[in-house]
Protein backbone atom coordinates (compact mmCIF):
# COMPACT_ATOMS: atom_id res chain seq x y z
CA UNK A 1 0.00 0.00 0.00
CA UNK A 2 1.26 3.18 -1.13
CA UNK A 3 1.76 5.69 1.66
CA UNK A 4 3.34 8.13 0.33
CA UNK A 5 1.44 11.98 0.39
CA UNK A 6 1.80 14.24 -2.90
CA UNK A 7 3.49 11.93 -4.61
CA UNK A 8 6.94 11.88 -2.59
CA UNK A 9 8.96 9.30 -2.86
CA UNK A 10 9.77 9.63 1.05
CA UNK A 11 9.72 6.27 3.30
CA UNK A 12 7.32 6.90 5.77
CA UNK A 13 8.61 4.94 9.17
CA UNK A 14 6.50 2.27 9.97
CA UNK A 15 3.24 2.98 12.87
CA UNK A 16 4.73 1.10 15.87
CA UNK A 17 1.71 -1.15 17.24
CA UNK A 18 1.43 -3.16 20.14
CA UNK A 19 -0.88 -6.29 20.15
CA UNK A 20 -2.09 -7.84 23.96
CA UNK A 21 -3.61 -10.94 23.39
CA UNK A 22 -3.30 -14.48 25.79
CA UNK A 23 -4.83 -16.22 22.80
CA UNK A 24 -1.99 -17.28 20.76
CA UNK A 25 -4.49 -17.98 17.50
CA UNK A 26 -5.83 -14.93 18.01
CA UNK A 27 -2.66 -12.68 18.60
CA UNK A 28 -0.67 -14.76 15.96
CA UNK A 29 -3.78 -13.99 13.25
CA UNK A 30 -4.06 -10.33 14.12
CA UNK A 31 -0.29 -10.03 13.85
CA UNK A 32 0.20 -11.49 10.43
CA UNK A 33 -2.48 -9.51 9.26
CA UNK A 34 -1.54 -5.80 10.38
CA UNK A 35 2.21 -6.58 9.40
CA UNK A 36 0.64 -7.29 6.15
CA UNK A 37 -0.10 -4.04 5.89
CA UNK A 38 3.04 -2.66 6.66
CA UNK A 39 2.85 -2.27 10.25
CA UNK A 40 5.25 -2.74 12.94
CA UNK A 41 3.62 -5.03 15.62
CA UNK A 42 5.39 -6.35 18.85
CA UNK A 43 2.99 -8.44 20.83
CA UNK A 44 2.35 -9.03 24.49
CA UNK A 45 0.80 -12.42 26.62
CA UNK A 46 -1.36 -10.58 28.91
CA UNK A 47 -1.71 -6.80 30.11
CA UNK A 48 1.17 -7.14 32.75
CA UNK A 49 3.61 -7.78 29.86
CA UNK A 50 1.91 -5.38 27.92
CA UNK A 51 2.05 -2.88 30.25
CA UNK A 52 5.83 -3.91 30.28
CA UNK A 53 6.47 -3.10 26.62
CA UNK A 54 4.37 -0.08 26.30
CA UNK A 55 6.87 1.46 29.37
CA UNK A 56 9.67 0.31 26.85
CA UNK A 57 8.35 1.07 23.04
CA UNK A 58 6.14 3.77 23.31
CA UNK A 59 3.88 2.48 20.40
CA UNK A 60 1.88 4.96 18.55
CA UNK A 61 -1.31 3.09 18.67
CA UNK A 62 -2.37 -0.49 21.52
CA UNK A 63 -4.41 -3.21 20.63
CA UNK A 64 -5.77 -5.53 23.42
CA UNK A 65 -8.26 -7.79 23.85
CA UNK A 66 -10.49 -7.26 27.39
CA UNK A 67 -10.45 -10.17 29.47
CA UNK A 68 -7.23 -11.52 30.14
CA UNK A 69 -5.32 -12.78 33.15
CA UNK A 70 -3.28 -10.99 35.51
CA UNK A 71 -4.32 -7.72 34.22
CA UNK A 72 -7.22 -7.02 31.93
CA UNK A 73 -7.62 -4.62 28.87
CA UNK A 74 -9.51 -2.11 31.59
CA UNK A 75 -6.55 -2.38 33.81
CA UNK A 76 -4.30 -1.57 31.38
CA UNK A 77 -6.02 1.33 29.46
CA UNK A 78 -6.02 3.11 33.17
CA UNK A 79 -2.71 2.72 33.77
CA UNK A 80 -1.56 4.22 29.95
CA UNK A 81 -3.98 6.98 30.60
CA UNK A 82 -1.88 7.50 34.45
CA UNK A 83 1.42 7.56 32.38
CA UNK A 84 2.66 10.74 31.25
CA UNK A 85 4.93 9.15 28.44
CA UNK A 86 1.66 7.35 27.28
CA UNK A 87 -1.73 8.78 28.55
CA UNK A 88 -1.78 10.14 24.88
CA UNK A 89 -1.59 6.49 22.93
CA UNK A 90 -4.87 5.79 21.09
CA UNK A 91 -6.01 1.72 22.42
CA UNK A 92 -8.21 -0.10 20.48
CA UNK A 93 -10.02 -3.03 21.99
CA UNK A 94 -10.78 -6.71 21.17
CA UNK A 95 -13.92 -7.74 22.46
CA UNK A 96 -17.02 -10.05 22.44
CA UNK A 97 -19.50 -9.33 19.82
CA UNK A 98 -22.36 -8.13 20.95
CA UNK A 99 -20.92 -7.20 24.77
CA UNK A 100 -22.60 -3.79 25.02
CA UNK A 101 -21.70 -3.11 28.62
CA UNK A 102 -18.02 -3.91 27.53
CA UNK A 103 -18.03 -0.68 25.33
CA UNK A 104 -19.78 1.32 27.23
CA UNK A 105 -17.13 1.00 30.16
CA UNK A 106 -13.99 1.09 27.71
CA UNK A 107 -15.06 3.89 26.40
CA UNK A 108 -15.94 6.22 29.73
CA UNK A 109 -12.53 4.67 30.27
CA UNK A 110 -10.89 6.53 27.51
CA UNK A 111 -10.69 3.74 24.50
CA UNK A 112 -10.52 5.21 21.23
CA UNK A 113 -12.49 2.44 19.04
CA UNK A 114 -13.62 -1.42 19.53
CA UNK A 115 -13.00 -4.45 17.13
CA UNK A 116 -15.76 -7.06 18.07
CA UNK A 117 -14.46 -10.63 17.98
CA UNK A 118 -14.78 -12.78 15.23
CA UNK A 119 -13.70 -9.81 12.74
CA UNK A 120 -13.28 -9.00 9.16
CA UNK A 121 -9.56 -8.98 8.06
CA UNK A 122 -10.06 -5.95 6.00
CA UNK A 123 -11.95 -4.18 8.82
CA UNK A 124 -9.70 -4.89 11.07
CA UNK A 125 -7.21 -3.09 8.73
CA UNK A 126 -9.07 -0.40 8.08
CA UNK A 127 -10.06 0.70 11.16
CA UNK A 128 -6.67 0.42 13.04
CA UNK A 129 -5.98 2.68 9.96
CA UNK A 130 -8.28 4.90 10.58
CA UNK A 131 -7.32 5.41 14.61
CA UNK A 132 -3.44 5.83 13.72
CA UNK A 133 -4.50 8.46 10.89
CA UNK A 134 -6.70 10.46 13.12
CA UNK A 135 -4.21 10.30 15.64
CA UNK A 136 -1.18 11.71 12.85
CA UNK A 137 -3.76 14.40 12.29
CA UNK A 138 -4.21 15.42 15.50
CA UNK A 139 -0.26 15.50 15.99
CA UNK A 140 0.31 17.61 13.20
CA UNK A 141 -2.55 20.05 14.08
CA UNK A 142 -1.11 20.24 17.62
CA UNK A 143 2.64 21.11 16.35
CA UNK A 144 1.57 23.69 14.10
CA UNK A 145 0.67 26.00 17.20
CA UNK A 146 4.17 24.92 19.03
CA UNK A 147 5.93 28.02 17.30
CA UNK A 148 2.84 30.12 17.24
CA UNK A 149 3.32 33.94 18.36
CA UNK A 150 1.80 33.91 22.10
CA UNK A 151 1.23 37.12 21.63
CA UNK A 152 -1.45 36.68 19.25
CA UNK A 153 -3.10 33.86 20.77
CA UNK A 154 -3.12 35.75 24.19
CA UNK A 155 -5.20 38.51 21.74
CA UNK A 156 -7.54 35.61 20.35
CA UNK A 157 -7.90 34.18 24.26
CA UNK A 158 -8.34 38.03 25.36
CA UNK A 159 -11.41 38.57 23.11
CA UNK A 160 -12.78 34.82 23.89
CA UNK A 161 -12.88 35.65 27.21
CA UNK A 162 -14.56 39.04 26.81
CA UNK A 163 -17.10 37.55 24.84
CA UNK A 164 -17.96 34.98 27.02
CA UNK A 165 -18.19 37.60 29.80
CA UNK A 166 -20.23 39.54 28.03
CA UNK A 167 -23.09 36.42 28.00
CA UNK A 168 -22.48 35.07 30.91
CA UNK A 169 -25.67 34.06 32.99
CA UNK A 170 -27.50 34.13 29.17
CA UNK A 171 -26.49 31.48 27.55
CA UNK A 172 -24.30 29.94 30.09
CA UNK A 173 -24.19 25.71 29.15
CA UNK A 174 -24.36 23.54 31.85
CA UNK A 175 -21.29 22.08 32.93
CA UNK A 176 -20.16 19.32 30.77
CA UNK A 177 -17.76 16.13 32.68
CA UNK A 178 -14.76 14.94 31.13
CA UNK A 179 -12.74 11.99 32.14
CA UNK A 180 -9.34 14.12 31.32
CA UNK A 181 -6.45 12.62 32.88
CA UNK A 182 -4.59 14.96 35.44
CA UNK A 183 -1.80 15.62 33.03
CA UNK A 184 -4.77 16.72 30.33
CA UNK A 185 -6.62 19.07 33.12
CA UNK A 186 -3.03 21.11 33.23
CA UNK A 187 -2.51 20.77 29.71
CA UNK A 188 -5.60 22.55 29.05
CA UNK A 189 -5.26 25.04 31.35
CA UNK A 190 -2.05 26.53 30.58
CA UNK A 191 -3.29 26.55 26.98
CA UNK A 192 -6.22 28.25 27.98
CA UNK A 193 -3.79 30.73 29.62
CA UNK A 194 -2.06 31.31 26.57
CA UNK A 195 0.79 29.27 26.59
CA UNK A 196 2.33 27.89 23.76
CA UNK A 197 3.66 23.89 23.61
CA UNK A 198 7.47 24.78 24.37
CA UNK A 199 6.23 26.76 27.80
CA UNK A 200 3.95 23.72 28.75
CA UNK A 201 6.59 21.41 28.77
CA UNK A 202 8.92 23.71 30.56
CA UNK A 203 6.59 24.50 32.77
CA UNK A 204 5.48 20.53 32.95
CA UNK A 205 8.67 19.18 32.61
CA UNK A 206 7.90 16.97 29.84
CA UNK A 207 8.60 16.66 26.24
CA UNK A 208 7.50 19.05 23.48
CA UNK A 209 5.73 16.32 21.59
CA UNK A 210 4.30 15.11 25.00
CA UNK A 211 2.09 18.12 25.06
CA UNK A 212 1.64 17.53 21.85
CA UNK A 213 -0.40 14.12 22.15
CA UNK A 214 -1.87 15.67 25.81
CA UNK A 215 -3.36 18.62 23.13
CA UNK A 216 -4.55 16.85 20.35
CA UNK A 217 -6.17 14.39 22.89
CA UNK A 218 -8.11 17.23 24.22
CA UNK A 219 -8.93 18.23 20.63
CA UNK A 220 -10.55 14.61 20.83
CA UNK A 221 -12.23 14.24 23.42
CA UNK A 222 -14.05 17.87 23.47
CA UNK A 223 -14.60 17.73 19.48
CA UNK A 224 -12.66 20.52 18.64
CA UNK A 225 -10.07 20.46 16.17
CA UNK A 226 -7.61 24.37 16.62
CA UNK A 227 -6.39 25.72 20.04
CA UNK A 228 -8.81 28.73 20.25
CA UNK A 229 -11.72 26.21 19.64
CA UNK A 230 -10.53 24.26 22.96
CA UNK A 231 -10.11 27.21 24.89
CA UNK A 232 -13.81 28.64 23.84
CA UNK A 233 -14.76 25.25 24.46
CA UNK A 234 -13.02 24.97 28.09
CA UNK A 235 -14.30 28.06 28.93
CA UNK A 236 -17.82 27.69 27.94
CA UNK A 237 -18.52 24.93 30.09
CA UNK A 238 -16.29 26.18 33.03
CA UNK A 239 -13.43 23.29 32.22
CA UNK A 240 -10.76 25.94 33.44
CA UNK A 241 -10.26 28.92 35.53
Amino acid sequence: MDDSFNGSTETIKANRLLLVDDEPGMRNAVQAYLEDEGFEVTTAVDGEEGWEKAQQMLPDLVISDVMMPRCDGYELLKRLRNDERLAGTPVIFLTAKGMTVDRTQGYLAGVDDYIPKPFDPEELVARVRNVVRRQDRLLVEAARFADADVGQMARQITEIRSLLAQVDGKNSKANVVHNFTPREASVLQLVAEGLMNKEIARQLETSIRNVEKYVSRLFNKTGTSSRTELVRYALENNLVD
